[in-house]
């Protein structure tokens, strides 16, 4: 017999959410932040410095740009981006123009 598709809910993946997914954000944020802050207060919790934080950084954006086809990708969105707003200034601009031809009418 194939496998039944009953008792699953209508979910993504077709399982049922349960525990902390299931529970709404507002009270996930809650339980999240109480363990922080037992970390913070056990002395175990880890805090970024500055110089850190960029190294983390930097070797994040090494692993991206090694993608090629991503980057492409990036970058034809933000040359798309610069284009249509070029357009609209221009098309903007035009409109003010045609509307200084235009006698004031009262």
């Amino acid at each position: 017999m194939a496998t039944s598709e009953q008792g699953k809910s209508s979910t993504t993946k077709g399982t049922a959410k349960r525990g902390f997914a299931a529970m709404d954000e507002a009270q996930q944020r809650s339980i999240a932040s109480k363990g922080g802050q037992a970390a913070h207060q056990k002395g175990t919790a880890h805090e970024f410095d500055s110089e850190e934080a960029r190294r983390a950084g930097q070797k994040g954006g090494e692993a991206v740009s090694r993608d090629r086809e991503h980057m492409a990708e990036i970058g034809r969105k933000g040359g798309e981006s610069r284009q249509s707003a070029s357009r609209q200034s221009a098309s903007r601009a035009a409109g003010n123009r045609q509307g200084a031809d235009k006698p004031e009418e009262k």
